[in-house]
């Protein structure tokens, strides 16, 4: 018996809909997978990958990199141990296990983009924290390409990453961009105007400068 989020029934759920907003800051915020109805665990986001969730007051869209993610008991009391099954022999010895835990990441705000009201205007996109990160409930969503891509085309997004506080953020800028180098089709040129822009940044900083670059492989 599955013991999931509140939730729409997954045949109704957008295919990018994976996780609900559960703590929100001005600058990240908290969101839990929703449970899939199969026995398996929720898909976690990659690190350094691409979500996005409404502040539904102002309609901005608000665009987020995943720095963070756990999968827990959902009882945080005891703790989880170590059974020597595979995932099929716990899907027929303990089902049990799969509503026992929860996954969880953290995505820190990078931009937002305004909601347009003009048809065929192209939407306007800020690389800075919006007015107000989306809001506890909220539904986050994977980015779809052409989102990123539209996003990305500035590269302001690289010095919030490199201001978050709390996390891996050389390997995240790395990750980052990797994913848009991806999505761009191996776009040379645009990989070329991010190490620029990086090096600009970190000017004084060499060392994490050739860190950076070294975990991005085009």
């Amino acid at each position: 018996m599955r013991l999931p989020l509140p939730q729409f029934a997954t045949g109704d759920r957008h295919h990018n809909h994976i996780a609900e907003v559960i703590e929100t800051t001005t600058t990240e915020f908290l969101a839990q997978c929703l449970e899939p109805e199969d026995l398996s665990f929720p898909p976690m986001p990659p690190f350094g990958s691409w979500v996005c969730s409404t502040d539904e007051e102002s309609g901005n869209q608000i665009y987020a990199v995943v720095y963070h993610a756990t999968t827990m008991p959902i009882d945080s009391v005891h703790r989880a141990v170590a059974l020597g099954l595979s995932l099929q022999d716990l899907r027929e010895e303990q089902p049990q296990i799969f509503a026992m835990l929860k996954t969880e990441f953290r995505a820190a705000i990078v931009g937002f983009e305004q909601p347009s009201h003009t048809e065929g205007y192209n939407q306007r996109v800020y690389q800075y924290l919006p007015p107000r990160p989306p809001q506890i409930h909220q539904a986050v969503y994977r980015c779809d390409a052409e989102k990123i891509i539209h996003f990305t085309e500035e590269l302001d997004f690289l010095q919030t990453i490199l201001s978050i506080k709390g996390a891996p953020i050389e390997s995240l800028a790395a990750a980052a961009i990797r994913e848009v180098y991806q999505l761009r089709k191996a776009d040379r040129k645009w990989l070329i105007k991010a190490g620029r822009t990086l090096s600009v940044l970190l000017k004084d900083d060499y060392d994490r400068l050739r860190f950076i670059l070294s975990q991005v492989h085009p």
